[in-house]
Protein backbone atom coordinates (compact mmCIF):
# COMPACT_ATOMS: atom_id res chain seq x y z
CA UNK A 1 0.00 0.00 0.00
CA UNK A 2 1.26 3.64 -0.53
CA UNK A 3 1.90 5.34 2.10
CA UNK A 4 0.25 8.91 3.30
CA UNK A 5 4.02 10.50 2.96
CA UNK A 6 4.76 9.04 -0.77
CA UNK A 7 0.75 10.36 -1.47
CA UNK A 8 1.90 13.34 -0.38
CA UNK A 9 5.14 13.23 -2.48
CA UNK A 10 3.50 12.10 -5.72
CA UNK A 11 0.56 15.18 -5.17
CA UNK A 12 3.54 17.59 -4.52
CA UNK A 13 5.26 16.25 -7.59
CA UNK A 14 1.96 16.28 -9.95
CA UNK A 15 1.37 20.23 -8.67
CA UNK A 16 5.09 20.71 -9.46
CA UNK A 17 4.45 19.29 -12.80
CA UNK A 18 1.59 21.63 -13.62
CA UNK A 19 3.61 24.76 -13.29
CA UNK A 20 6.62 23.30 -15.05
CA UNK A 21 4.11 22.90 -17.85
CA UNK A 22 1.84 26.40 -17.01
CA UNK A 23 5.06 27.83 -17.33
CA UNK A 24 5.89 26.21 -20.89
CA UNK A 25 2.58 27.79 -21.98
CA UNK A 26 3.17 31.17 -21.24
CA UNK A 27 6.62 30.48 -22.82
CA UNK A 28 5.35 29.37 -26.25
CA UNK A 29 2.36 32.14 -26.12
CA UNK A 30 5.70 34.09 -25.92
CA UNK A 31 7.55 32.59 -28.21
CA UNK A 32 4.27 34.40 -30.94
CA UNK A 33 4.08 38.01 -32.07
CA UNK A 34 3.64 40.00 -29.18
CA UNK A 35 0.73 42.14 -27.99
CA UNK A 36 2.10 45.46 -28.94
CA UNK A 37 2.20 44.46 -32.91
CA UNK A 38 -1.51 42.79 -33.04
CA UNK A 39 -2.83 42.06 -36.39
CA UNK A 40 -5.72 43.74 -37.61
CA UNK A 41 -7.55 40.65 -39.03
CA UNK A 42 -10.13 38.46 -37.96
CA UNK A 43 -9.83 35.53 -40.01
CA UNK A 44 -6.70 33.89 -38.53
CA UNK A 45 -8.48 33.27 -35.34
CA UNK A 46 -12.17 32.59 -36.90
CA UNK A 47 -10.24 29.98 -38.69
CA UNK A 48 -9.02 28.56 -35.40
CA UNK A 49 -12.02 28.87 -33.96
CA UNK A 50 -14.02 26.83 -36.59
CA UNK A 51 -11.98 23.95 -36.56
CA UNK A 52 -12.46 23.67 -33.02
CA UNK A 53 -16.57 24.10 -33.40
CA UNK A 54 -16.84 27.25 -32.43
CA UNK A 55 -16.27 27.32 -28.38
CA UNK A 56 -17.32 31.23 -28.38
CA UNK A 57 -21.25 30.05 -29.51
CA UNK A 58 -21.25 27.70 -26.57
CA UNK A 59 -22.33 30.24 -24.03
CA UNK A 60 -23.97 34.01 -24.24
CA UNK A 61 -21.24 36.99 -24.40
CA UNK A 62 -21.07 40.45 -22.70
CA UNK A 63 -19.01 42.34 -24.51
CA UNK A 64 -16.70 45.10 -23.53
CA UNK A 65 -14.59 47.83 -25.00
CA UNK A 66 -13.00 51.11 -24.18
CA UNK A 67 -10.02 53.33 -23.94
CA UNK A 68 -10.14 53.38 -19.67
CA UNK A 69 -12.18 51.66 -17.13
CA UNK A 70 -13.16 48.39 -19.23
CA UNK A 71 -10.81 45.80 -17.32
CA UNK A 72 -12.57 47.22 -14.01
CA UNK A 73 -16.07 47.22 -15.48
CA UNK A 74 -15.76 43.61 -16.63
CA UNK A 75 -14.76 42.33 -13.12
CA UNK A 76 -17.88 43.82 -11.32
CA UNK A 77 -20.16 42.82 -13.90
CA UNK A 78 -18.83 38.85 -13.64
CA UNK A 79 -18.92 39.52 -9.80
CA UNK A 80 -22.72 40.33 -9.66
CA UNK A 81 -23.64 37.34 -12.83
CA UNK A 82 -21.94 35.29 -10.07
CA UNK A 83 -23.90 36.65 -7.22
CA UNK A 84 -26.75 35.75 -9.30
CA UNK A 85 -25.91 32.16 -9.14
CA UNK A 86 -24.07 31.60 -13.02
CA UNK A 87 -20.86 30.05 -13.75
CA UNK A 88 -19.07 33.07 -15.45
CA UNK A 89 -15.78 33.06 -17.91
CA UNK A 90 -13.81 36.43 -17.64
CA UNK A 91 -10.97 37.18 -20.04
CA UNK A 92 -8.83 40.15 -19.40
CA UNK A 93 -5.82 41.42 -20.51
CA UNK A 94 -3.20 42.51 -19.93
CA UNK A 95 -1.92 40.21 -16.70
CA UNK A 96 0.09 41.92 -13.94
CA UNK A 97 1.72 38.86 -12.58
CA UNK A 98 0.63 35.46 -14.23
CA UNK A 99 -0.92 34.46 -17.76
CA UNK A 100 -3.77 32.68 -15.74
CA UNK A 101 -5.32 36.06 -14.30
CA UNK A 102 -6.68 36.82 -17.91
CA UNK A 103 -9.00 33.47 -18.08
CA UNK A 104 -10.98 33.19 -14.75
CA UNK A 105 -13.53 30.76 -14.42
CA UNK A 106 -16.38 31.16 -11.39
CA UNK A 107 -14.10 33.95 -10.07
CA UNK A 108 -11.02 32.13 -10.10
CA UNK A 109 -7.97 32.72 -12.35
CA UNK A 110 -7.64 29.59 -14.31
CA UNK A 111 -5.57 26.55 -12.45
CA UNK A 112 -2.41 25.47 -14.35
CA UNK A 113 -3.88 21.69 -15.19
CA UNK A 114 -6.81 23.35 -17.05
CA UNK A 115 -4.45 26.12 -18.63
CA UNK A 116 -2.16 23.28 -19.86
CA UNK A 117 -5.21 20.74 -20.83
CA UNK A 118 -6.74 23.29 -22.70
CA UNK A 119 -3.63 24.52 -24.23
CA UNK A 120 -2.52 21.40 -25.06
CA UNK A 121 -6.05 20.43 -26.73
CA UNK A 122 -6.14 23.56 -28.97
CA UNK A 123 -2.56 23.43 -30.32
CA UNK A 124 -2.22 21.25 -33.02
CA UNK A 125 -4.95 23.55 -34.61
CA UNK A 126 -2.75 26.88 -33.98
CA UNK A 127 -0.10 25.23 -35.46
CA UNK A 128 -2.68 24.20 -38.69
CA UNK A 129 -4.10 27.53 -39.08
CA UNK A 130 0.23 28.97 -38.60
CA UNK A 131 1.28 26.25 -41.72
CA UNK A 132 -1.94 28.05 -43.21
CA UNK A 133 -0.63 31.67 -42.53
CA UNK A 134 3.18 31.37 -43.46
CA UNK A 135 2.03 29.50 -46.66
CA UNK A 136 0.07 32.93 -47.81
CA UNK A 137 2.57 34.89 -46.93
CA UNK A 138 1.10 36.28 -43.47
CA UNK A 139 2.13 36.41 -39.96
CA UNK A 140 1.56 32.88 -38.09
CA UNK A 141 -1.40 33.20 -35.28
CA UNK A 142 -0.51 36.11 -32.76
CA UNK A 143 0.42 36.17 -29.09
CA UNK A 144 -3.64 37.59 -28.21
CA UNK A 145 -4.92 35.66 -31.06
CA UNK A 146 -3.79 32.32 -29.56
CA UNK A 147 -4.77 33.71 -25.64
CA UNK A 148 -8.16 34.26 -27.11
CA UNK A 149 -8.90 31.11 -28.72
CA UNK A 150 -7.36 29.49 -25.45
CA UNK A 151 -9.81 31.32 -23.12
CA UNK A 152 -12.91 30.69 -25.57
CA UNK A 153 -12.61 26.82 -25.45
CA UNK A 154 -11.09 26.94 -21.56
CA UNK A 155 -15.00 28.39 -20.97
CA UNK A 156 -16.95 26.03 -23.37
CA UNK A 157 -14.90 22.73 -21.53
CA UNK A 158 -15.81 24.41 -18.06
CA UNK A 159 -18.65 25.13 -19.43
CA UNK A 160 -19.88 28.52 -18.51
CA UNK A 161 -23.08 30.46 -18.31
CA UNK A 162 -22.28 33.45 -19.62
CA UNK A 163 -18.54 34.95 -20.70
CA UNK A 164 -17.58 38.43 -20.22
CA UNK A 165 -14.84 39.37 -22.68
CA UNK A 166 -12.87 42.10 -22.82
CA UNK A 167 -11.14 43.27 -25.78
CA UNK A 168 -7.48 43.46 -26.31
CA UNK A 169 -7.73 46.43 -28.51
CA UNK A 170 -9.99 48.57 -30.22
CA UNK A 171 -12.57 46.33 -31.25
CA UNK A 172 -13.47 45.95 -35.03
CA UNK A 173 -10.45 43.47 -36.01
CA UNK A 174 -10.11 42.69 -32.03
CA UNK A 175 -9.62 38.64 -32.31
CA UNK A 176 -12.05 38.72 -29.38
CA UNK A 177 -14.59 39.98 -31.76
CA UNK A 178 -15.39 36.43 -33.75
CA UNK A 179 -17.74 36.37 -30.63
CA UNK A 180 -21.02 37.72 -30.89
CA UNK A 181 -21.75 39.94 -27.56
CA UNK A 182 -25.74 39.54 -26.85
CA UNK A 183 -24.42 42.77 -25.32
CA UNK A 184 -22.10 45.69 -26.01
CA UNK A 185 -20.05 47.40 -22.86
CA UNK A 186 -18.50 50.81 -24.25
CA UNK A 187 -16.56 51.92 -21.09
CA UNK A 188 -15.18 55.85 -22.17
CA UNK A 189 -13.16 56.40 -24.72
CA UNK A 190 -10.43 59.02 -25.88
CA UNK A 191 -7.10 59.06 -27.08
CA UNK A 192 -4.83 56.12 -26.91
CA UNK A 193 -3.26 53.43 -29.46
CA UNK A 194 -3.36 56.34 -31.45
CA UNK A 195 -0.88 54.83 -34.15
CA UNK A 196 -3.59 51.73 -34.44
CA UNK A 197 -6.49 53.06 -33.88
CA UNK A 198 -6.69 56.36 -35.65
CA UNK A 199 -5.81 60.10 -34.53
CA UNK A 200 -9.48 61.23 -33.01
CA UNK A 201 -11.66 60.21 -30.63
CA UNK A 202 -13.92 59.89 -33.75
CA UNK A 203 -12.03 57.23 -35.48
CA UNK A 204 -11.18 55.35 -32.24
CA UNK A 205 -15.01 55.62 -31.40
CA UNK A 206 -15.53 54.09 -34.83
CA UNK A 207 -13.32 51.34 -34.72
CA UNK A 208 -14.56 50.21 -30.72
CA UNK A 209 -18.43 50.37 -32.03
CA UNK A 210 -17.23 47.53 -34.38
CA UNK A 211 -18.35 44.98 -31.49
CA UNK A 212 -21.66 45.87 -31.97
CA UNK A 213 -23.61 43.32 -33.33
CA UNK A 214 -27.34 42.67 -34.97
CA UNK A 215 -29.94 43.47 -32.24
CA UNK A 216 -27.38 43.64 -29.60
CA UNK A 217 -28.14 45.73 -25.89
CA UNK A 218 -25.60 48.33 -26.09
CA UNK A 219 -24.84 50.14 -22.71
CA UNK A 220 -22.41 52.89 -22.94
CA UNK A 221 -20.71 55.34 -20.65
CA UNK A 222 -21.02 59.22 -20.90
CA UNK A 223 -18.74 59.91 -24.07
CA UNK A 224 -17.19 63.11 -25.99
CA UNK A 225 -20.00 64.21 -28.31
CA UNK A 226 -18.39 62.67 -31.34
CA UNK A 227 -17.73 58.77 -30.53
CA UNK A 228 -21.50 59.28 -28.95
CA UNK A 229 -22.29 59.52 -32.37
CA UNK A 230 -20.23 56.95 -33.83
CA UNK A 231 -21.76 54.54 -31.57
CA UNK A 232 -24.83 55.53 -32.21
CA UNK A 233 -24.92 55.18 -35.94
CA UNK A 234 -23.80 51.94 -35.31
CA UNK A 235 -26.41 51.04 -32.95
CA UNK A 236 -29.06 52.06 -35.93
CA UNK A 237 -26.89 50.15 -38.86
CA UNK A 238 -27.25 46.89 -36.41
CA UNK A 239 -30.93 47.60 -35.52
CA UNK A 240 -29.80 47.33 -31.80
CA UNK A 241 -30.53 48.98 -28.59
CA UNK A 242 -28.73 52.09 -27.03
CA UNK A 243 -28.79 52.79 -23.37
CA UNK A 244 -26.49 55.56 -22.66
CA UNK A 245 -25.00 56.86 -19.32
CA UNK A 246 -26.99 59.91 -18.44
CA UNK A 247 -30.33 59.92 -20.23
CA UNK A 248 -30.58 55.99 -19.36
CA UNK A 249 -29.10 55.09 -16.43
CA UNK A 250 -26.15 57.16 -13.94
CA UNK A 251 -24.19 57.33 -11.04
CA UNK A 252 -26.15 59.22 -8.95
CA UNK A 253 -24.17 59.68 -5.61
CA UNK A 254 -20.47 58.33 -4.22
CA UNK A 255 -20.04 58.69 -0.64
CA UNK A 256 -16.15 57.76 0.85
CA UNK A 257 -16.32 55.02 3.27
CA UNK A 258 -14.16 52.46 4.42
CA UNK A 259 -12.13 50.69 2.24
CA UNK A 260 -13.88 52.59 -0.81
CA UNK A 261 -17.39 53.96 -1.65
CA UNK A 262 -21.16 54.01 -1.03
CA UNK A 263 -22.77 54.49 -4.34
CA UNK A 264 -26.66 55.24 -5.67
CA UNK A 265 -27.24 54.39 -8.67
CA UNK A 266 -29.93 54.74 -11.36
CA UNK A 267 -30.07 52.11 -13.63
CA UNK A 268 -31.87 51.35 -16.42
CA UNK A 269 -34.96 48.74 -14.51
CA UNK A 270 -34.57 50.63 -10.66
CA UNK A 271 -32.64 52.61 -8.40
CA UNK A 272 -30.20 51.69 -6.08
CA UNK A 273 -29.21 52.87 -2.91
CA UNK A 274 -26.04 53.06 -0.32
CA UNK A 275 -24.35 49.94 -2.48
CA UNK A 276 -20.92 49.40 -0.87
CA UNK A 277 -18.25 49.26 -3.71
CA UNK A 278 -14.78 48.26 -2.27
CA UNK A 279 -12.68 50.72 -5.27
CA UNK A 280 -11.31 53.75 -4.63
CA UNK A 281 -12.26 57.07 -7.13
CA UNK A 282 -15.60 58.61 -8.83
CA UNK A 283 -14.45 56.69 -11.77
CA UNK A 284 -15.24 53.15 -9.98
CA UNK A 285 -18.19 54.80 -8.96
CA UNK A 286 -19.19 55.24 -12.81
CA UNK A 287 -17.44 51.81 -13.56
CA UNK A 288 -20.32 49.88 -11.55
CA UNK A 289 -23.10 51.92 -12.92
CA UNK A 290 -22.10 50.67 -16.07
CA UNK A 291 -21.40 47.59 -15.01
CA UNK A 292 -25.58 47.48 -13.45
CA UNK A 293 -27.07 48.86 -16.78
CA UNK A 294 -24.74 45.99 -18.45
CA UNK A 295 -26.17 42.91 -16.07
CA UNK A 296 -29.96 44.73 -16.34
CA UNK A 297 -29.37 44.26 -20.41
CA UNK A 298 -28.27 41.30 -19.97
CA UNK A 299 -30.49 39.59 -17.65
CA UNK A 300 -33.42 41.26 -18.65
CA UNK A 301 -32.74 43.63 -21.71
CA UNK A 302 -33.10 46.59 -19.32
CA UNK A 303 -36.85 46.04 -18.00
CA UNK A 304 -36.56 44.11 -14.94
CA UNK A 305 -35.09 45.44 -11.86
CA UNK A 306 -31.93 43.22 -10.33
CA UNK A 307 -32.57 41.74 -6.69
CA UNK A 308 -30.93 44.45 -4.32
CA UNK A 309 -29.72 41.66 -2.30
CA UNK A 310 -28.01 40.41 -4.89
CA UNK A 311 -26.23 43.31 -6.89
CA UNK A 312 -25.12 44.32 -3.20
CA UNK A 313 -23.29 40.71 -2.75
CA UNK A 314 -21.91 41.21 -6.45
CA UNK A 315 -20.77 44.59 -5.80
CA UNK A 316 -19.12 43.85 -2.55
CA UNK A 317 -17.06 41.27 -4.30
CA UNK A 318 -15.66 43.18 -6.70
CA UNK A 319 -12.04 43.53 -7.20
CA UNK A 320 -9.58 45.07 -9.69
CA UNK A 321 -5.86 44.42 -9.02
CA UNK A 322 -3.58 47.17 -9.64
CA UNK A 323 -6.55 50.32 -9.27
CA UNK A 324 -5.68 52.15 -6.47
CA UNK A 325 -4.30 49.13 -4.74
CA UNK A 326 -2.81 49.31 -1.34
CA UNK A 327 -0.14 47.53 -0.95
CA UNK A 328 1.56 48.67 2.07
CA UNK A 329 0.74 50.43 5.18
CA UNK A 330 3.79 51.97 6.90
CA UNK A 331 4.17 53.93 4.83
CA UNK A 332 1.50 53.56 2.32
CA UNK A 333 2.52 52.57 -0.85
CA UNK A 334 -0.50 52.51 -3.86
CA UNK A 335 -0.70 51.14 -7.57
CA UNK A 336 -2.47 52.63 -10.37
CA UNK A 337 -2.46 51.17 -13.28
CA UNK A 338 -2.77 54.70 -14.95
CA UNK A 339 -1.05 54.58 -18.25
CA UNK A 340 -2.38 57.41 -20.32
CA UNK A 341 -3.83 60.92 -19.47
CA UNK A 342 -7.33 60.27 -19.13
CA UNK A 343 -6.32 57.25 -16.77
CA UNK A 344 -3.72 59.65 -14.84
CA UNK A 345 -6.97 62.31 -14.47
CA UNK A 346 -8.90 59.60 -13.00
CA UNK A 347 -5.92 58.87 -10.25
CA UNK A 348 -5.03 62.83 -9.84
CA UNK A 349 -8.87 62.94 -8.90
CA UNK A 350 -9.38 59.98 -6.78
CA UNK A 351 -6.22 60.33 -4.36
CA UNK A 352 -7.04 64.07 -2.74
CA UNK A 353 -10.78 62.88 -2.33
CA UNK A 354 -10.46 59.18 -0.93
CA UNK A 355 -6.86 59.47 0.93
CA UNK A 356 -5.80 62.25 3.53
CA UNK A 357 -1.88 62.57 2.10
CA UNK A 358 0.16 65.64 3.00
CA UNK A 359 2.77 64.90 0.48
CA UNK A 360 3.13 62.14 -2.65
CA UNK A 361 6.00 60.68 -4.03
CA UNK A 362 5.19 58.82 -7.69
CA UNK A 363 7.60 56.39 -8.64
CA UNK A 364 6.90 56.33 -12.30
CA UNK A 365 7.70 54.28 -15.25
CA UNK A 366 5.96 54.80 -18.43
CA UNK A 367 5.96 52.67 -22.05
CA UNK A 368 7.39 54.43 -25.02
CA UNK A 369 4.08 54.11 -27.54
CA UNK A 370 2.11 56.44 -24.64
CA UNK A 371 1.47 59.82 -24.31
CA UNK A 372 4.21 60.25 -21.42
CA UNK A 373 4.26 64.04 -21.34
CA UNK A 374 0.47 64.07 -20.88
CA UNK A 375 0.56 61.51 -17.87
CA UNK A 376 3.20 63.36 -16.04
CA UNK A 377 1.45 67.00 -17.08
CA UNK A 378 -1.94 64.90 -14.95
CA UNK A 379 -0.26 63.81 -12.01
CA UNK A 380 2.30 66.61 -11.57
CA UNK A 381 0.39 69.24 -9.10
CA UNK A 382 0.21 66.05 -6.48
CA UNK A 383 3.86 65.29 -6.98
CA UNK A 384 5.78 66.59 -4.16
CA UNK A 385 8.65 64.39 -5.47
CA UNK A 386 9.45 62.09 -8.49
CA UNK A 387 11.08 58.91 -8.61
CA UNK A 388 11.72 57.67 -12.13
CA UNK A 389 12.33 54.56 -13.27
CA UNK A 390 11.34 52.09 -15.80
CA UNK A 391 9.17 48.76 -16.14
CA UNK A 392 10.94 45.27 -17.38
CA UNK A 393 8.97 45.35 -20.73
CA UNK A 394 11.31 46.20 -24.02
CA UNK A 395 8.29 48.46 -24.38
CA UNK A 396 9.52 50.62 -21.42
CA UNK A 397 10.35 54.25 -22.33
CA UNK A 398 13.74 54.54 -20.97
CA UNK A 399 13.89 55.94 -17.01
CA UNK A 400 17.09 58.44 -17.93
CA UNK A 401 13.84 59.94 -20.57
CA UNK A 402 11.08 59.77 -17.80
CA UNK A 403 13.74 62.02 -15.78
CA UNK A 404 14.00 64.50 -18.66
CA UNK A 405 10.37 64.78 -18.70
CA UNK A 406 9.81 65.57 -15.16
CA UNK A 407 12.56 68.50 -15.25
CA UNK A 408 9.47 70.79 -16.55
CA UNK A 409 7.13 69.82 -14.12
CA UNK A 410 8.99 72.00 -10.99
CA UNK A 411 8.80 69.06 -8.59
CA UNK A 412 12.10 67.47 -7.01
CA UNK A 413 12.86 64.09 -8.41
CA UNK A 414 15.52 61.79 -8.42
CA UNK A 415 17.72 60.66 -10.52
CA UNK A 416 16.80 57.56 -13.20
CA UNK A 417 17.21 54.28 -10.99
CA UNK A 418 15.90 50.72 -11.34
CA UNK A 419 12.28 49.63 -10.27
CA UNK A 420 13.88 48.11 -7.16
CA UNK A 421 15.66 50.93 -5.75
CA UNK A 422 13.29 53.57 -6.51
CA UNK A 423 10.75 52.10 -4.72
CA UNK A 424 13.25 51.87 -1.84
CA UNK A 425 14.18 55.17 -1.87
CA UNK A 426 10.12 56.53 -2.47
CA UNK A 427 9.74 54.53 0.57
CA UNK A 428 12.26 55.78 2.78
CA UNK A 429 11.49 59.53 1.38
CA UNK A 430 7.89 58.70 2.75
CA UNK A 431 8.76 57.42 5.89
CA UNK A 432 10.67 60.62 7.09
CA UNK A 433 7.42 62.06 8.11
CA UNK A 434 4.36 61.12 8.68
CA UNK A 435 1.18 61.29 6.09
CA UNK A 436 3.52 61.17 3.10
CA UNK A 437 2.60 58.34 0.78
CA UNK A 438 4.15 56.26 -2.31
CA UNK A 439 2.12 55.79 -5.41
CA UNK A 440 3.76 53.90 -8.19
CA UNK A 441 1.71 54.35 -11.55
CA UNK A 442 2.73 55.12 -15.12
CA UNK A 443 2.04 51.78 -16.70
CA UNK A 444 0.54 48.20 -16.30
CA UNK A 445 4.21 46.61 -16.68
CA UNK A 446 5.44 48.92 -14.10
CA UNK A 447 2.69 47.95 -11.45
CA UNK A 448 3.00 44.33 -12.36
CA UNK A 449 6.90 44.40 -11.74
CA UNK A 450 6.23 45.41 -8.39
CA UNK A 451 2.97 42.54 -7.17
CA UNK A 452 5.89 40.01 -8.95
CA UNK A 453 8.45 41.75 -6.35
CA UNK A 454 5.95 41.97 -3.86
CA UNK A 455 4.83 38.28 -4.41
CA UNK A 456 8.60 37.32 -4.71
CA UNK A 457 8.24 36.31 -7.75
Amino acid sequence: PTSASSARRDESSTVTDYAEDAARVAEELLQRIGEAAPQPRLDPTRRVADLLGEPQRAYPVIHITGTNGKTTTARIIESILRAYGLRTGLLTSPHLVRVNERIVIDGEPIGDERLVANWDDIQPYLLMVDTELEAAGEPALTYFEALTVLAFAAFADAPVDVAVIEVGMGGEWDSTNVADGQVAVLAPIALDHTHRLGATVEEIARTKAGIIKPLAEVVTAMQEPEALAEIARAVELTESVLHAEGPAFELESSEVAVGGQSITVRGLAARYEDLYLPLYGDHQGHNAALAIAAVEAFLGRGTQPLVPEVLADGLAGAASPGRLQIIAADPVVILDAAHNPHGARSLARALPKYFDFDEIAFVIGILADKDAAGVVAELAPLAARWFPTSSGSDRALPAEEVAELLEETGAEHEPAMPLTEALRAAQAWAAEAPRRAVVVAGSITLVGDVLRMVEGG
